[in-house]
């Protein structure tokens, strides 16, 4: 009992580390807020009324100018009403369309004296319905998972803030992408394995696997990245962050960088199935020899890893579904398909993260029969001393059998 109270303990104290440090990653800033016009805000408008009559359809796309009609709904100009101009470039994927009655996040300009400029539509405000959403992702957590889902609630939060205040800061201070990045995996994997599986020999196991598995993804990760002869820049504005003032950063690390960051959440729960399989194995046969069990822990590690796999080709394939429908639908040769750049950067994301997959399993099946076999003796002998010896048993002498009369 005192063993599993003070486990409980650390996991309380752990918790509430975790949370602290959330606070303080939420608060920080990331040193990159203040470098707009001071002139310049952000707010709410509501589109009041929209002109149409000055915009060209070409096809599906449409350009030119949309009138809008704002009234600013918060900040230190509410109640202002202004018209403005929605600039469409003929771009499905950038430009938006106003309606009357959408409420638009705005960019508003002051003068000199501090009186009101102009106003220019950003986008539709979508904030509200973005936390909608998670408060329902987040109660339906709760209610599935009680405490465990509270922990992996946290967790998630943990995971945004230390990605937004740690990483990304880090990469445009150009700081070792590479280095960066698997620091970051390595908080977050010991953040999320020992919120949700405790401090035990359970959720050490897998976090030791997990870093084993990321540790042998980064150099094959370096390796056929350069191979691929595949540039940083095949992402998405990637090219724009470099004119924007970043000509220095190296974005093939920061793309090799994502490879094994991407693929840690994978290799987590690979490295927590296998250690907890093994955890139970070893509870119903505990005199198990360690060959056997990490030959166990290897057998359940091949039923996860050929789901995993499937599960990052749906992932990344899915985020290109149509570039590969254009290449289909204008005939182009498969040879020609698989030596584009950007199709070739998610192949190298796929494979490469699918290595780290294959290798985490058999990498914590060793780390788990060494651990769960090793201690085991040292787990009992302590438990007995710090349970205290236990009181002998008084065994009640068997009654008389009644005599025949």
């Amino acid at each position: 009992m005192l063993v599993a109270e003070r486990n409980t303990r650390k996991d309380a104290m752990f918790t509430l580390s975790v949370g602290i440090l959330s606070l303080v990653l939420l608060i920080i800033p990331t040193g990159f807020e203040n470098r707009h016009n001071d002139r310049i805000s952000q707010a709410r408008a509501r589109v009041t009324a929209v002109d149409n009559t000055e915009l060209e359809q070409y096809g599906i796309v449409k350009t030119g100018n949309q009138g809008v009609t704002l009234e600013i709904l918060n900040g230190s100009f509410k109640g202002v009403t202004t018209e403005s101009n929605n600039i469409l470039m003929g771009k499905l994927e950038l430009d938006k369309m106003f309606a009357v009655g959408d409420v638009a996040l705005v960019t508003v300009s002051e003068d000199k004296e501090g009186n009101f400029g102009y106003a220019t539509p950003v986008d539709h405000y979508r904030i509200s319905i973005e936390l909608l959403l998670f408060f329902l992702f987040a109660v339906l957590l709760v209610v599935f998972a009680g405490v465990t889902g509270l922990k992996a609630l946290l967790s998630f939060l943990f995971t945004g803030l230390a990605v937004w205040k740690l990483l990304l800061p880090g990469f445009l201070r150009g700081l070792n992408p590479i280095l960066i990045s698997f620091g970051i995996v390595a908080l977050l994997s010991a953040a999320i394995i020992f919120l949700v599986g405790g401090f035990s020999r359970k959720g050490t196991i897998a976090f030791f696997g997990t870093l084993a598995g990321i540790g042998f993804t980064v150099p094959i990760s370096l390796l056929f990245g350069t191979l691929f002869h595949i540039h940083g820049a095949v992402k998405p504005f990637s090219e724009t962050l470099l004119y924007s003032g970043y000509p220095h950063l190296d974005l093939s690390a920061i793309f090799i960088s994502g490879i094994f960051l991407a693929s840690s959440g994978a290799v987590m729960d690979i490295a927590m199935d296998i250690s907890a399989s093994m955890y139970e194995i070893k509870q119903k046969k505990p005199d198990i020899h360690t060959g056997e069990l990490i030959l166990s822990g290897i057998r359940v590690g091949r039923a996860v890893v050929g789901t995993m796999t499937t599960t990052l080709l749906l992932a990344y394939s899915g985020s290109y579904t149509a570039v590969l429908m254009v290449m289909m639908a204008q005939g182009t040769p498969a040879a020609t398909v698989f030596n584009l750049t950007y199709v070739s950067a998610e192949i190298l994301h796929t494979l490469v993260g699918s290595f780290g997959l294959v290798l985490t399993a058999p990498l914590t099946a060793l780390i788990g029969g060494f651990i769960y076999n090793r201690y085991a003796e040292k787990d009992t002998v302590l438990s007995s001393v710090l349970e205290g010896p236990s009181a002998p048993v008084i065994q009640k002498a068997p009654e008389p059998l009644p005599q025949d009369q």
